[in-house]
């Protein structure tokens, strides 16, 4: 596991808000403005969006195989970004299989792929969550209601200030016939956590 919130993007971000409350105190930047520019942000950032990839993903296996191995390099395909903030965080697609089951977290403090996740829910930002995951990832996913098999392999991966995850959940059986927005429909933000099957 990774997760280095001091490394450069910290650093940035910091000094970004430090001088952003200089330019309000002065008046030279309206909050309200960069208030509605959030709001229009979040306004775009969905658990839809993670839902439509996984659900691509599980229709077309040349866009599988590349949000593996380049999910910002994919994620346009979809007119998708993980801009939006400082700069563009790394977006690592981990994809759960018959024998390995992936979760994130972010031990240190709540990093996230808001762009496709939406706002985090208020348990992945809580203490207990972020603490407990790592140390017994099935008691947490039992509290969730979901209960892999003992031979499945459960990885954790710990977001940080330039890293997100994000977990590709295995395709539900008996779906074939489904297109891509009623299997995007099956997708919740959960099992784009990996507190979820799917």
């Amino acid at each position: 596991m990774s997760g280095d919130h001091t490394g450069p993007a910290a650093t940035i971000a910091a000094r970004v808000r430090h001088v952003e409350s200089l330019l309000e105190r002065r008046g030279l930047v309206d909050p309200q403005e960069l208030d509605r520019a959030l709001e229009a942000f979040l306004a775009r950032a969905s658990p839809a969006n993670g839902a439509r990839l996984v659900a691509r993903a599980w229709l077309d296996e040349g866009f599988r195989a590349r949000l593996l191995a380049d999910a910002n390099g994919a994620l346009p395909e979809l007119g998708l970004s993980m801009g939006g903030g400082l700069q563009e965080q790394r977006l690592k697609v981990v994809e759960n299989t018959e024998d390995r089951h992936n979760v994130i977290v972010c031990t240190l403090c709540s990093c996230y792929p808001i762009a496709l996740l939406g706002p985090s829910p208020t348990w992945y930002k809580s203490e207990a969550y972020r603490s407990r995951v790592v140390r017994d990832p099935r008691g947490v996913l039992r509290e969730f209601g979901f209960e892999p098999a003992p031979d499945v392999k459960i990885n954790v991966w710990d977001s940080s200030a330039e890293s997100r995850y994000m977990v590709l959940p295995r395709r539900p059986a008996g779906t074939a016939d489904l297109d891509e927005p009623a299997l995007a429909a099956l997708v919740t933000r959960n099992g784009l956590i990996g507190v979820a099957p799917a």
